[in-house]
């Protein structure tokens, strides 16, 4: 019965099932089910995902459908590895998330989508985030990277905002910091003290293995 269960937690992922996925969750640590086979199963299918959007054989919308599906999941199953005092198997924290200002959420999703499908824990705090929950987020889960994201020419500045109040509080030197947005480029990364920056989801995710050397 446990295999047929994360099969089905994995066909869920593949074929959307939003609606579904709270309840198949909960079924599934009902019954007894280690959640954190629960979690596997729900990373291979969305690791599925993101390798057909890297070959273009899945488009953007399929993918954001997709991490809706685990983003619902998934509490149910981390509530209870937490209860039994597991630990999941990760390559690195990565805190996640659009600046204070910018309720643009498509792109922060698609990197935090791909980084889980990449073996990353991540701490999503979603849009309009403000400076100070950054850097809590931070220090709760002890994070190795953080993920910024802006969309808006106007909200950009935030960025620099937030890696100054890093430098304050003595986080900086042990995290790495990367942005990304379509005001973005380079040289704006290097002007706020940006460890890297990546144009698209993809290239972002490259960067935080190069950054973590597990690439």
């Amino acid at each position: 019965m446990e295999r047929e269960i994360l099969a089905g937690l994995k066909k869920m992922v593949l074929n959307y099932e939003i609606e579904k996925a709270e309840s198949a969750a909960k079924d599934a640590i009902s019954k007894g089910v280690d959640p954190l086979r629960c979690t596997e199963a729900l990373t291979e299918g969305i690791r599925q995902i993101g390798e057909g959007f890297e070959k273009g054989d899945i488009f953007l919308p399929d993918l954001v459908a997709s991490s809706e599906v685990v983003k619902k999941a998934l509490p149910p199953i981390q509530e209870e590895i937490a209860r039994r005092g597991q630990k999941t198997a990760s390559l690195g924290r990565v805190v996640v998330g659009t600046v204070f200002g910018d309720i643009h959420s498509i792109g922060k999703d698609m990197v935090a989508t791909l980084l889980f499908a990449n073996g990353f824990e991540v701490i999503d705090l979603g849009v309009n985030v403000r400076s100070d929950n950054f850097l809590g987020a931070i220090r709760e889960n002890e994070a190795n990277i953080l993920a910024m994201s802006a969309l808006l020419t106007t909200t950009v500045m935030e960025q620099k905002n937030v890696i100054e109040g890093l430098r304050r509080e003595g986080i900086r030197p042990t995290l790495k910091v990367i942005v990304g947005g379509a005001p973005i480029n380079q040289e704006f990364a290097d002007s706020i003290g940006a460890d890297g920056y990546g144009s698209t989801a993809l290239e972002g995710v490259a960067i935080v293995k190069s950054l973590l050397g597990t690439a």
